[in-house]
C-alpha cells in the first residue's frame, strides 16, 4: 500500500495543512510519498522531506504549476496515479479544485472531507452540515480522498529525512490560464490554522462596529478573526473570514463566538473547536448548546470590558 499526498504550499512555504493530512495518509497504511508541484519550490520540497512519516518527496517544478491551476495539477496526478493505491490531499481551496478533476479522469469516486480513517478502504465523512457522519467503504482500485484537516493532529515537522526526487510535469491541457491574484496580507494568524479565533456575527450591526469591537479583542489575544456568513453577506467582514459550511472549517484551541446565533451552517465550521465561548444577549441562542462557556449579555458592553482586562 503506497499513498501519494499532495502538498499545499505557496511555492515558498509548506502549509501546516499538509502535516495534518499526512497524519490521515499514514493511517491508511504503507508508505506515504509527498508530491510538491509548483514553480521555484525547492524550499517546500525540503520542508516536506523533513515531515515525520514521509518515505519520499516527488518534486515537480515547472512554470505551468506555479499558480496551482486545477488542470495541469490534475494531469500530473493522473500521470503518477498508476503507482499508488491512494491519492490524498488536504481539503483546501486549491486542492478541492484539482482533486475532483483528477478523480474524474481516473474514473473513480472521490471521498471528500474525510474526518476518520479505518484502514485501507473505509473512511468517515460528515454529511447534512455535520449533523450525521457517513462511513464510506470504497471499492475503487485507487482511493481519492480530501482530508478535513481540523480532525487530525499535525505530523512532526522535523522528524523525517526523506529523499527528494524530481519528476517532470505532465502536458498542460491549456484549458485555463492564470490572469491575476489579490493576496490579503495580515499580521494576524491565518484563519484555518489559528489556535485562537474570535468570530463576529450579524448582531454587530455594521462594518465599523465589527472592526471597533472585534479587532481589538483579536489583537489582545493574538487571534485570527472570523465571521458568520450573515456578517460576511452584510459586508461587515471579508469573504476569507467566513467560518461555516460554505466558509472555512476550523478547530482552534479557543473559539470565541460574539453575537452569533449558532445557525447549523456556522456550527458545521467550528463545532470541533477544543473550547467554545459564546457571548450573546439571547439566552436561547442555539450557540449555547455547543458552547463550553456561555455569557448572556450585550456584546457592545461585554467585549470591550473583556478586552480592557486582558
Amino acid at each position: 500500500m503506497t499513498t501519494l499526498l499532495i502538498a499545499e504550499h505557496d511555492n515558498t512555504t509548506l502549509s501546516g495543512e499538509t502535516a495534518k493530512a499526512l497524519t490521515a495518509a499514514s493511517q491508511i497504511g504503507g508508505e506515504v510519498h509527498v508530491l510538491v508541484a509548483g514553480e521555484s519550490s525547492a524550499s517546500v520540497a525540503e520542508a516536506a522531506a523533513k515531515l515525520s512519516g514521509v518515505a519520499k518527496v516527488l518534486h515537480a517544478d515547472a512554470a505551468g504549476l506555479g499558480h496551482h491551476l486545477a488542470e495541469p495539477l490534475a494531469a500530473l496526478v493522473v500521470q503518477l496515479a498508476p503507482s499508488y493505491d491512494a491519492i490524498v490531499a488536504p481539503a483546501t481551496a486549491s486542492l478541492k479544485n484539482a482533486l475532483p478533476r483528477a478523480a474524474a479522469l481516473l474514473d473513480v469516486m472521490q471521498v471528500s472531507d474525510v474526518i476518520a480513517v479505518h484502514g485501507t478502504d473505509t473512511f468517515e465523512r460528515p454529511i447534512y452540515a455535520g449533523n450525521a457522519v457517513e462511513t464510506v467503504r470504497s471499492g475503487d482500485r485507487i482511493k481519492v480522498l480530501t482530508i478535513r484537516t481540523a480532525a487530525f493532529a499535525a505530523a512532526d515537522a522535523a522528524g523525517g529525512s526523506a529523499s527528494v526526487e524530481s519528476v517532470g510535469a505532465a502536458a498542460d491541457p491549456a484549458v485555463s490560464k492564470f490572469v491575476s491574484e489579490a493576496v490579503v496580507h495580515s499580521e494576524r494568524p491565518e484563519l484555518s490554522g489559528a489556535k485562537i479565533i474570535v468570530s463576529g456575527g450579524r448582531a454587530l450591526g455594521s462594518k465599523e462596529k465589527f472592526e471597533e469591537v472585534m479587532l481589538p479583542l483579536a489583537d489582545k489575544l493574538g487571534a485570527a478573526v472570523g465571521a458568520s456568513r450573515a456578517a460576511v453577506d452584510a459586508g461587515y467582514a471579508p469573504n476569507d473570514w467566513q467560518v461555516g459550511q460554505t466558509g472555512k472549517v476550523v478547530a482552534p484551541d479557543l473559539y470565541v463566538a460574539c453575537g452569533i446565533s449558532g445557525a447549523i451552517q456556522h456550527l458545521a465550521g467550528m463545532k470541533d473547536s477544543k473550547v467554545i465561548v459564546a457571548i450573546n444577549k439571547d439566552e436561547d441562542a442555539p450557540i449555547f448548546q455547543v458552547a463550553d462557556h456561555g455569557l448572556v449579555g450585550d456584546i457592545f458592553q461585554v467585549i470591550p470590558e473583556i478586552t480592557s482586562k486582558i
